[in-house]
């Protein structure tokens, strides 16, 4: 899954942050959504329930926002981040089948 979040945010285009991944996932306008385990749960539920309406399907990333800020290659934690377009990557694939 590392590898093929890499090739998404290097090909592809991803959204960061917590409300504009949010507003995204109100509108059904991403394909994929990744959470950190360390997302705060108020807006994990939040998220959920979103994602759950739009049929966007929500993984949690097995690792602090800190290790998902540096597979992203960002100087700074992400807590979300959403696929719009996944680019040369498998992540939706990989997804499905896990």
């Amino acid at each position: 899954m590392n590898k093929s979040i890499v090739l998404a945010v290097k090909t592809g285009k991803i959204l960061f942050g917590t409300k504009n991944v949010l507003k995204n996932a109100k509108t059904g306008k991403v394909r994929l959504v990744i959470v950190s385990t360390n997302c705060p749960q108020k807006f994990l539920r939040e998220l959920e329930y979103h994602c759950k309406l739009s049929q966007i399907p929500l993984t949690v990333y097995d690792g602090t926002a800190k290790d998902l800020g540096v597979l992203c290659g960002k100087p700074f934690a992400v807590s979300t981040l959403a696929i719009r377009e996944p680019g040369d990557s498998d992540i939706l694939e990989v997804i499905e089948s896990g």
